[in-house]
This record gives C-alpha cells, structure tokens and sequence, in this order.
C-alpha cells in the first residue's frame, strides 16, 4: 500500500470519561500491521488517557505543534514542537500528556501493537486487559476489560472452575 496523508483522513473524536481527544489513525490507514501511528489533537485544557504503562507494546510520542506537558514517571516535562519521548514497555514508561495552554496540541503517537496487552493504572491502581487486538487497533477482541490490581482469586477457587 502507498503512502496515506493525513489531511484526507477523517478525524476520530474519543470523549470517554475526561478523556476529549482526535485521533487520525495513520498506521491502520497505510495497511500497518506490527506498528502503530496516530496523529492526535489534545483541545486546551484537556488531557489524554489518565497516567498508565504498557507490558507489552512500547510507544514514543513526537510533539508537532502546540504545546503541554508530558508526565513521564515521577517527573513532568513540557512539551513544545520538535519534542520526542520513548516510552517503554516498563514502569519506568508511565506517562500521560496534558494540554495546559490556550491552542490545540497535536503529536503522533507511534507503537509496537502486540497482542495481548496489559496496560497498568498506577493511581487508579488498576489495569486493562487487552487479548486479540492491541490498544489503539481496531480488531474485534477476545477478551477486553479493566480490574482492581487487588481483585486476585485463588488458582483452585470455584470461580476459576
């Protein structure tokens, strides 16, 4: 498949819970399979998905205009055109973008889409779950949901039966 330009892609609004995010799926839209790339626009005073690390797909973000602040572990960095951030499949990889100006933000975000995922939410203290397409792909899942970190059950319980 040829090139795709991102100006005759339709944007994708996402507005789940605080969440109000664009997105124009670039990867998806090139016929990418094991690498994934979005073109988001954070609104002013929003922010993306709440603070949260992957175990299985990395990702880095690349600033194009705009600017904000990118919480990466225990530190906030701001965010301005030309920026780039690696983002591991670790807990040292945590991270969540704010958009604390007055104009829209926009980035790419660029991933390894495994499957299956787990995504861990450090201040929620909860996790997803993601088994027959990754986070940010557009297949039908298997299994998809989110779980106390606590909310363990015995191997042998009845439940597991």
């Amino acid at each position: 498949m040829g090139p795709v330009n991102a100006h005759e892609l339709d944007w994708t609004a996402i507005e789940d819970g605080e969440i109000r995010v664009r997105r124009k799926q670039l990867g998806e839209a090139a016929g990418g399979d094991r690498i994934g790339c979005s073109l988001y626009e954070l609104p002013a005073g929003e922010r993306s998905w709440p603070y949260h690390y992957h175990a299985a797909n990395e990702e880095a973000i690349y600033v194009l205009s705009g600017t904000g602040t990118l919480r990466l572990g225990d530190e906030t960095y701001a965010l301005e055109p030309g920026d780039y951030a690696s983002l591991p499949a670790t807990p040292d990889g945590g991270h969540a973008v704010a958009n604390d100006s007055d104009g829209p933000l926009r980035y790419l975000v660029v991933s390894t889409m495994n499957e299956p995922d787990v995504t861990v939410y450090p201040d929620s203290e909860t996790f997803g779950v993601f088994v027959g397409s990754p986070p940010g792909g557009s297949g039908s899942r298997l299994l998809h949901g989110y779980y106390p970190i606590d909310a363990d059950v015995d191997y042998w319980d009845e439940q597991t039966r």
